[in-house]
């Protein structure tokens, strides 16, 4: 992926050398070690769950209201090479979503990217490094902590810089859907359904994400022609490394379906593959798809 020289995002705030405030309490939950050990291994590590899912459902995040981040944002030192990263994949989605919802008719809101370790508090609670990437929508900002990187490369089998990129992209595709106002519209279903039909319309936001992260793809490649075959394969695998039953079978040795929450990898690989070829956000429409 080549990514050096190009443009940063100015929205990425950097948080590493600030203390995390203490508890860590999510949703107004609880979080002990050992509910961190079960999130971390047993598949509930990447995106907006169980962080953004735990405080819709205990009343915690304000459906589709989004709170302007406050202040101007401490920018990471220019000299360091993963924040540039994250920085210039920020920026070129900032482009994409730009031109994508200009010519929808509507202006693209910039999330922030908040750079953290250990713990940070957010509009959804206290954010926790153990829950990978997520989204708020409370606060209309992606929180992530770059040592999750690691973890997908060495612990999950999903190395590469443009398998780091699918993650970011990911994370940016709930945003969109947060203003798309499908946040809003499947958080008001969820107090009505059973716990089986609310991890089903979970599976379905993430696996929407998972396609509007292919849509950013493949408008980026458009253009500034910087994938190639093996960066697509990066993204691929690191769709199929994150799957329910993938996590679930290497957790617990066993995969049980009613419980997924992102979807399977091959359903993951799937959406991600199909918003990468049409580049369509209407192809990505999970809630009416079989």
């Amino acid at each position: 992926m080549k990514w050096e020289d190009q443009e940063r995002s100015d929205n990425v705030e950097d948080r590493r050398g600030q203390s995390s405030g203490g508890g860590r309490r999510i949703g107004g939950r609880g979080l002990g070690i050992g509910t961190i050990v079960i999130a971390l291994v047993g598949g509930w590590i990447f995106g907006i769950n169980p962080m953004t899912i735990l405080g819709l459902l205990s009343g915690g995040v304000p459906g589709v209201e989004q709170s302007a981040p406050a202040g101007p944002a401490q920018a990471p030192p220019p000299e360091d090479k993963a924040a540039a990263f994250v920085s210039v994949v920020l920026k070129d989605t900032e482009r994409v979503w730009g031109k994508l919802f200009q010519a929808g008719g509507s202006t693209y809101q910039k999330p922030r990217l908040v750079l953290f370790r250990g713990a940070t508090p957010t509009a959804c609670g206290t954010g926790d490094s153990a829950m990978g990437p997520f989204y708020c929508p409370g606060d209309a900002q992606v929180y992530i902590d770059l040592d999750f990187f690691d973890t997908l490369s060495s612990r999950l089998g999903a190395p590469g810089d443009f398998a780091q990129a699918y993650v970011i992209a990911h994370e940016v595709a709930h945003h969109v859907q947060n203003q798309m106002g499908v946040t809003g519209k499947v958080d008001a279903m969820r107090g009505r359904v059973s716990q089986a039909q609310q991890n089903a319309l979970s599976v379905k936001v993430e696996l929407q994400a998972d396609c509007l992260a292919g849509v950013w793809a493949h408008h980026s490649q458009q253009g500034k022609d910087w994938l190639d075959r093996s960066d697509i394969e990066e993204g691929l695998n690191a769709a199929s490394k994150i799957g329910d039953d993938t996590l679930q079978r290497s957790s617990q040795g066993r995969v049980t379906p009613d419980s997924f929450t992102h979807g399977s990898s091959a359903q993951r690989v799937s959406w991600f593959r199909r918003g990468l070829e049409s580049g369509s956000v209407p192809q990505c429409n999970t809630f009416e798809a079989g």
